[in-house]
């Protein structure tokens, strides 16, 4: 935990945003193993976090520097422990342009040219939002190849739900998620509440940005529409439990626990290719289960490195 006396002295270099980074004295916070975080390093992940997320004004300049710190320090690890499996951090030229895209036309662009525009209209460096890109991807490499083996699918089972549903209409939903766990410090009554309060508060997707260890915190928890058949059984039946705009109670899953929200429903008529669907839901499942892997393995990795204050 940083000192509060520190807390405060970052919180007054904050006072206002989006902030000329080159006009603030830069001073190191933390070491992690040989990487450090500076002051800048943090201001510029508070302008990043809010410039991709749409609702952050609900969020306390405390609360934001927090979440910014915890970013880089997640960020710090997975660039450590990519370094012990890589050589660089770099990402073959095709797929970081297919991940580029991907990544932009989620907040809205149609064209690399205006997300460029945005991002230097906010003072965000181009370059260092690819790192941000080849870091989380050669991370999600690691976690597949550590963990491929350990990835159980029901086919059978998935093939059979698909031809069950063929032609026929089927819900989809349009859901958010918050994934956490608990540690010594805070039980899991306490932490449940926390996010509670802060839901209600602050709203789902600021408590996400404030809570969630998933990938998906940085975009307030959205997970977009996911279709009933990808959900396997214990989701499908906390899902439909609930009202528009209502959350789950929390889910156990590998790593933690999970509280999704339902913003929307909408029924689709459900005329597909059975082959090409199974393969959907294969790699929607797959992916489930590895960002379980992930957090497991991310927590793992933390309590090996060294963090200290400077």
């Amino acid at each position: 935990m940083l000192k509060q006396k520190l807390v405060f002295l970052i919180i007054s270099i904050i006072s206002f945003f989006p902030v000329n980074v080159f006009s603030t004295e830069n001073k190191i916070l933390l070491k992690i193993d040989n990487e450090i975080i500076t002051s800048v390093d943090v201001l510029n992940e508070i302008n990043f976090i809010t410039t991709v997320n749409k609702n952050t004004d609900k969020i306390s300049k405390e609360e934001l520097y927090k979440i910014s710190l915890n970013s880089l320090i997640k960020e710090k690890i997975k660039k450590i422990e990519i370094l012990r499996n890589y050589k660089s951090i770099e990402v073959e030229q095709t797929f970081m342009k297919e991940l580029i895209a991907s990544s932009y036309q989620k907040l809205g662009f149609k064209d690399l040219g205006s997300f460029k525009v945005h991002l230097d209209n906010n003072n965000i460096s181009f370059e260092n939002f690819k790192n941000k890109i080849a870091i989380d991807s050669l991370w999600n490499e690691i976690i597949f190849f550590k963990f491929q083996k350990k990835i159980k699918i029901d086919k059978d089972n998935l093939r059979k739900q698909i031809i069950e549903k063929k032609d026929k209409e089927i819900k989809s939903y349009l859901l958010s998620e918050i994934v956490f766990n608990v540690d010594e410090k805070l039980n899991f009554e306490n932490k449940y509440n926390q996010i509670k309060e802060d839901i209600f508060e602050k709203g789902f997707d600021n408590a996400a940005l404030l809570h969630s260890i998933s990938n998906t915190s940085k975009s307030g928890g959205e997970l977009g529409w996911i279709e009933e058949n990808s959900l396997n059984s214990k989701l499908q039946k906390a899902i439909l439990k609930l009202n528009i705009g209502e959350i789950t109670k929390p889910i156990i899953i590998q790593g933690g626990f999970l509280i999704l929200k339902l913003n929307n429903t909408k029924k689709i008529k459900n005329r597909v290719n059975v082959e090409v669907e199974l393969k959907k839901l294969i790699a929607k499942e797959t992916n489930q289960q590895l960002n379980q892997f992930s957090n497991i393995y991310f927590n793992k990795v933390k309590k090996e490195i060294k963090i200290n204050e400077i």
